[in-house]
């Protein structure tokens, strides 16, 4: 699986890094290197939490498409 990255220079120093398809799915670093291990340790526990999907009626309905 291959996902985009933002990387953000803090400014207080280190940086800090959001994944703009795990909405929520952030984290920061004193250095780069740093950075990328908290980014793969974020990216894990946040597909590791359950998605509950919303409650539907007869009027909704929920799709799964490929693109």
């Amino acid at each position: 699986m291959k996902l985009k990255v933002i990387v953000h220079e803090a400014s207080e120093g280190g940086f800090w890094a959001e994944v703009p398809a795990l909405p929520g799915c952030a984290t920061e670093g004193d250095t780069f290197e740093e950075l990328l291990q908290h980014l793969y340790e974020a990216v894990e526990g946040c597909l590791a939490v359950p998605i509950v999907p919303e409650p539907s009626d007869e009027h909704t309905h929920i799709m799964e498409i490929a693109v």
